[in-house]
């Protein structure tokens, strides 16, 4: 009886992506591109005197 309550109750919820799915991949290679290029700046510093 429980069961057959909480089955009728149910819906189906759909979760849209704010952005399109694309956009979080290009983000995140934007991102981690980003932090290649801060370490490759400062590759040298521990070398310096």
């Amino acid at each position: 009886m429980i069961f057959a309550e909480a089955a009728a109750e149910s819906t189906h919820v759909v979760n849209e992506l704010p952005i399109p799915a694309e956009a979080f991949g290009l983000i995140a290679f934007t991102g981690l591109m980003a932090l290649l290029f801060v370490t490759f700046a400062f590759r040298s510093i521990g070398t310096r005197h």
